[in-house]
């Protein structure tokens, strides 16, 4: 596609801090935005100056001009609009997770074959900082042979809107499932979780989910690998943290305890002190074009009464907004598949779904469709 990507994004709240990035990438067009609450979306096309405006998905969906949509709706909405942009011919970005289910995520799968159009799942961390400094670890041989990978995501989510309170944690599970699969581009095979604790009634009976702490482990597909995650929302006194580690031969990297302090690296065949250093992980904004670079450290968000909850606690993802929209569009120019593309974001998201069906049934192993058979 030689022209800019004519993006829609729809979904305007956290759905806005991706506005001026699309409006600054050399590559894009920041075309139309689309709200269901007019007067909410009128200030947020009138501050960022977009004259194409729509507050029902499907008119957008007939606009001709419209190539790519990027959705920041809700959960439960995820799966429905993602297929009803890509069989209206747009290529598609989805906010995670993919889906609530994994036949929707088969479906999805099945439409990007049946429409050649594009999907990215916009997992965060494996376009944060602390994600791509690994990567470069890894390509450079530095981490020798990976023996394990490890991830966690913790966070107190009482307070939130909607469809949050009493939710499975595993149903929330790519960022801490997507980068020990996406790191060495591993499939899933089969996952087995136990569910530990049990919140409040009033939130347990909502998704008929006691658990406070879900803990899985991932069996990877042709590999000698497996992982270990584990999320919690509720009733467990911990600082939001979405941590990522990985052991190698040579060099493993655990991530902090506290939020802000520095991330360690441990060297094989030193001295036991010697061992571990605590290392800054660096910014990587020279991978991205220069209109763009400075929103890895900085975002629609960083004033302070309109601070997002995902900011707050969440400490900007780690700088991987900018990534990820850079990724989608050229992706798109360079017609091939975006990382994570269709069959990847669907097996990431069912390892989390299954994993709490296996949670349910004490730690049964579940095994995951075989989705690139069907793309």
């Amino acid at each position: 596609m030689n022209k800019p990507i004519n993006v829609a994004i729809v979904g305007l709240g956290f759905g806005a801090e991706f506005i001026p990035i699309y409006q600054r990438h050399p590559d894009a067009n920041m075309y139309a935005i689309c709200q269901r609450n007019a007067e909410k979306m009128n200030a947020i096309g009138d501050a960022f100056n977009i004259d194409v405006r729509y507050t029902d998905y499907d008119e957008l969906l007939k606009d001709p001009n419209i190539d790519a949509v990027h959705i920041n709706s809700p959960i439960p909405n995820h799966a429905e609009q993602t297929l009803k942009g890509l069989y209206a011919g747009k290529h598609v970005a989805c906010t995670v997770p993919m889906a609530t289910s994994v036949e929707d995520c088969m479906k999805i799968v099945k439409a990007c074959k049946e429409t050649g159009k594009k999907y990215m799942m916009m997992e965060t961390v494996v376009y944060a900082r602390e994600f791509l400094y690994v990567k470069e670890l890894y390509e450079k041989g530095e981490l020798g042979r990976v023996q394990f990978l490890k991830a966690s995501h913790q966070q107190d989510m009482d307070g939130w809107p909607d469809y949050w309170p009493g939710l499975p944690p595993m149903h929330y599970a790519t960022h801490c499932v997507g980068p020990v699969t996406g790191l060495l581009k591993l499939e899933a095979e089969y996952v087995s979780c136990f569910g530990s604790g049990t919140i409040r009634k009033e939130l347990a009976d909502i998704h008929n989910s006691p658990f406070a702490v879900e803990s899985a482990h991932i069996k990877f597909k042709d590999s000698d690998l497996s992982a270990y995650v584990y999320r919690s929302l509720f009733d467990v006194a911990r600082q939001y943290r979405e941590s990522f580690e990985v052991y190698g031969s040579k060099k493993s990297f655990e991530w902090t305890l506290i939020e802000d302090e520095e991330h360690v690296l441990h060297t094989a065949k030193k001295p036991e002190p010697e061992i571990p250093e605590k290392v800054k992980v660096p910014d990587y904004a020279h991978l991205l074009p220069e209109g763009i670079q400075d929103f890895t450290t900085k975002g629609v968000y960083d004033i302070a009464e309109n601070t997002h909850l995902s900011f707050a606690q969440g400490g900007g993802h780690g700088g991987s907004h900018p990534h990820m929209a850079h990724e989608f569009i050229m992706a798109l120019k360079e017609d091939r598949d975006p990382f994570p593309n269709a069959v990847q974001s669907a097996n990431w998201t069912s390892v989390g779904i299954l994993a709490h069906e296996s949670a349910l049934q004490g730690g049964e192993r579940l095994y995951l469709p075989d989705f690139a058979a069907e793309a």
